[in-house]
């Protein structure tokens, strides 16, 4: 074929791609629009979606037990000041929990879970905090020097503050050290700019150490040269599981569900189940009382104290305090402004779904 037939061969193809285009705009536009789609209810489709059976659970079980043979090189990388971010297709949740359960036993893990749809990293600084002093105690037992005897407490500190603690050099580095366990560090609760910078002062501190698995294609873009590089230090894996996001994905709504404010039945009561039986008990009465007084705008945190120490629930406010923002944290309960000025708090439920619910929890 010569030079012309080619010139030729390229110009025809020109013409009929603007001639198809040409007549496609004569064509009459769909009148369709995306809200005529009927959608069904999202407790229906989760439900359906549920009896898919799972495929290539052999395969999947042998991928990941194969990425055993790297712990040893996980924990050399760091000891050494590196942070681990685990990224690739499928959920990592198990792979990086089996990871820490059986290879950091000599760190104290916190665990942070990046799919919920908000998270308070002060709470988060605050057990780390905690954690390290623990650790600092036991290990000035056999080392000389002493700690300060009247410590203040860290849930009463700035982040400032707890950061600098953090990153103190109150030991060998080495020889106190917390990992941060982070699933989904790309998370919606964890996404926004100043979530991301935080958590890069936290991960650049001496006795801290970061393990993240990352999802979303956009990830790296949280980050700027000096996050990467310098703060979290990151050591990239791939590693893909294919496993599926059977956790991960229960917080988030489904394309083809009914969207709406309210929190499903399924949602709230795995988020109750990871919680101690204490703060479903607070929760139930809260749910109780919402049910009873269906008019009102909400229970006031004063009597919710009132009458969770009346059944033995909670000792002290600070108690009550620490359940609360668990519970917020996982969107259970909001706030609401009473018409005199008095915070009360709100099951974001219809009253059908609050009622299921606190069926499962009397279970």
């Amino acid at each position: 074929m010569d030079e012309n037939d080619i010139d030729e061969e390229e110009f025809e193809f020109s013409r009929n791609y603007f001639l198809a285009k040409e007549s496609g705009k004569s064509g009459k536009k769909s009148a369709r629009k995306l809200s005529e789609i009927d959608l069904v209810d999202e407790q229906d489709l989760r439900a359906e979606v549920s009896k898919i059976e799972p495929k290539h659970e052999k395969e999947i079980a042998l991928l990941i037990s194969s990425y055993k043979s790297l712990y040893n090189e996980w924990v050399f990388e760091l000891r050494y000041g590196f942070g681990l971010l685990m990224y690739g297709f499928g959920s990592k949740k198990s792979l990086i929990e089996d990871f820490a359960a059986t290879s950091l036993t000599d760190y104290s893990v916190i665990v942070v879970n990046g799919y919920l749809q908000s998270i308070n990293l002060k709470q988060v600084a605050t057990a780390m905090a905690e954690v390290l002093w623990d650790q600092l105690k036991i290990y000035s037992r056999y080392a000389s020097g002493g700690l300060q005897k009247d410590q203040q407490p860290f849930n009463s500190r700035s982040m400032d503050d707890l950061i600098a603690f953090l990153d103190l050099p109150h030991v060998p580095e080495n020889e106190c050290l917390v990992c941060l366990v982070i699933h989904n560090i790309d998370g919606p609760g964890l996404r926004d700019s100043d979530s991301q910078h935080l958590l890069a002062r936290i991960a650049a501190c001496s006795h801290v150490r970061i393990v993240a698995s990352i999802d979303h294609v956009n990830a790296p873009l949280l980050w700027d040269k000096k996050m990467v590089h310098v703060q979290f230090n990151w050591c990239w894996h791939h590693v893909p599981t294919f496993a599926p996001y059977n956790v991960e994905g229960v917080f988030h709504p489904l394309i083809l569900a009914h969207s709406g404010t309210s929190q499903s039945v399924k949602t709230a009561s795995i988020v109750l189940q990871s919680l101690t039986p204490n703060a479903q008990s607070v929760f139930k009465v809260l749910a109780e009382h919402q049910l009873a007084h269906p008019d009102e705008e909400g229970m006031p945190i004063d009597a919710l104290f009132t009458s969770c120490r009346e059944r033995f629930l909670v000792s002290s406010q600070v108690t009550l305090n620490s359940h609360l923002t668990e519970f917020k944290d996982h969107e259970l309960v909001k706030i609401r402004r009473h018409s005199d000025g008095q915070d009360c708090l709100h099951i974001p439920l219809s009253k059908d779904a609050l009622e299921k619910l606190v069926q499962e929890i009397n279970q």
